[in-house]
């Protein structure tokens, strides 16, 4: 027995050490990949906010007498890292866009046009000056609930919520202890701005309005604003309370990437049914006349809008439209009347359509033909790249001057791997001799195809993360294999060695044992 399990023993130890190291490796079922969602916004218009006289007529007969007029637009390029020239990026790029003249006059004291997907600033009027946001301050609010709630969690409108705002504020007329869904409520502050509805909002999400404001504020941060400061969810006036247009646009683009926000600020109506706990059935009609058909206001282009009132910020606005491919976003802060507000807009609108155009070079691109033309890569890597799914951003956008030539655009693929992120390379977009877009490649595993069985490139020639299926024994492998072996032998030997000698010392004491009992007889 004791010899069996000797045997067995050895043999177990020279098959783990003298096996040689397999060299198929694997691969991770899901591919780590960039996710590229852009958005569009929301929607509303003037309202009265503090019981005041709200009506266009009397924000526009606001003395002026004190502001500065001599101020004058500037047409300022992207905040992006890079030169707007060449700019690089996964989801978007724009090349040759922020310069451009003949902007229109505008009655706001700071205005800011950007392009949505990018980034991008067509058109900015002290864009970093600090202004009071009135209503649009809800676009934070909403965005804040749609990144920490579910549109099915239920909003439980309390005393405080419902009685703590300002007297003839504006109000859906939501009564104390109803109990909404938040996508409900949502509707209730959006469209028709209702102040009760931020504030229940602001105490499901933190408890408490000051702990949701801190959230505010926070999250502007985040955004990258540089100068915001919110004190509450509604915008209702406060001096603390206050924000720029560049920041306004930077938090508005970001709540642009949620359907949630951009189902909800698109709607024109919405009913609130009578409920157990909601007392009255409530007709929701949205506020934004730029982007009601039935309205002189009404933009054709214009998707959704947030308006807001105090007689401390005066007329405000934030809107975003879409024609063909390119999204635009509008900030309106300190405007003179609603409708200067909205004619405002329009023009910048109008203007950004006429003077930039996105494109999505990659839509019809195949990748396959891509890695063909490359002259980079050798047939054998090729191969192994054949052997792997792939995938890319088809959807790629860029930004580009209305009066580009499309026809100089050209696209190849960039070996440039990275193994932890599932990375292939890139796919670059030029013009000319510039590179102005450029988004990775990403894998996920072979196509089980009969490509993926054949010998592939291994880490020799630079693709680390293609499967290698070739088993022959090359010469560096055999002298591996053989000194494995031979390591194996020397342990055996000293395991045979020690064995033999354990044996010989039990058999002696055994004789000894013998020979003893053998004399006291």
């Amino acid at each position: 027995m004791r010899r069996f399990f000797t045997f067995m023993m050895t043999l177990s130890l020279i098959t783990a050490v003298s096996m040689p190291v397999s060299t198929v490796s694997s691969f991770a079922e899901t591919a780590t990949q960039t996710s590229v969602s852009e958005a569009t916004e929301t929607s509303e218009a003037a309202e009265s906010e503090t019981g005041e006289a709200s009506s266009e007529d009397t924000a526009s007969s606001e003395d002026t007498s004190d502001e500065d007029d001599t101020s004058k637009p500037s047409v300022i390029s992207s905040e992006n890292d890079s030169s707007p020239d060449n700019p690089i990026g996964d989801n978007s790029s724009y090349y040759k866009v922020g310069k451009f003249e003949g902007a229109p006059t505008v009655s706001a004291e700071s205005a800011l046009l950007m392009d949505a997907n990018t980034g991008a600033i067509l058109y900015g009027l002290e864009p970093d000056t600090r202004r009071y946001p009135a209503s649009i301050t809800k676009v934070m609010t909403a965005l804040l609930v749609v990144e920490n709630c579910k549109m099915d969690d239920i909003v439980t409108f309390s005393n405080e919520a419902v009685n703590g705002i300002e007297p003839g504020s504006s109000s859906a007329g939501i009564n104390v202890g109803a109990e909404l869904t938040v996508e409900d409520t949502l509707y209730a502050m959006m469209l028709v701005s209702a102040n009760e509805a931020a504030a229940a909002l602001a105490e499901h999400v933190a408890g408490s309005i000051d702990d949701f404001a801190k959230m505010m504020t926070e999250r502007a941060k985040e955004l990258g604003c540089t100068d915001t400061n919110f004190t509450n969810p509604h915008g209702l006036p406060d001096e603390k309370h206050y924000t720029t247009a560049h920041d306004m646009a930077l938090i508005l683009r970001q709540a642009m990437k949620y359907e949630d926000f951009r189902k909800v600020a698109e709607t024109i109506s919405y009913t609130l049914e009578k409920s157990d706990t909601l007392t009255n059935t409530l007709e929701l009609w949205n506020h934004s006349k730029i982007i009601r058909k039935n309205s002189e206001y009404y933009y054709e282009y214009a998707e959704g809008s947030k308006p807001g009132f105090t007689q401390a910020a005066l007329n405000t606005l934030v809107t975003y439209a879409k024609k063909d491919d390119t999204e635009l976003l509008c900030v309106i802060l300190k405007d003179y009347g609603a409708e200067s507000s909205y004619h405002d807009t329009t023009a910048l609108f109008e203007w950004g359509f006429d003077k930039v155009q996105g494109i999505t070079p990659l839509s019809d691109v195949s990748f396959d033909s891509l890695l063909t033309a490359s002259k980079d890569l050798d047939d054998s890597k090729k191969s192994s790249i054949r052997s792997l799914k792939t995938s890319f951003n088809k959807d790629y956008y860029i930004l580009v001057p209305k009066d580009f030539d499309t026809s100089t655009l050209a696209t190849a693929f960039e070996s440039d791997e990275k193994s932890e992120d599932k990375r292939l390379g890139y796919i670059t977009i030029s013009s000319g001799d510039t590179v102005i877009g450029k988004t990775p490649v990403f894998y996920e595993g072979t196509t089980g195809s009969k490509d993926a069985t054949k010998p592939v490139a291994g880490d020799e020639d630079g693709l680390e993360t293609a499967p290698n299926s070739d088993t022959s024994l090359k010469p560096h492998k055999l002298l591996e294999y053989a000194l494995r072996v031979i390591i194996a032998l020397v342990l055996i030997v000293v395991i045979m060695g020690f064995i033999r000698k354990r044996v010989s010392k039990k058999e002696a004491s055994k004789d000894f044992g013998r020979r003893n009992k053998g004399r006291r007889r």
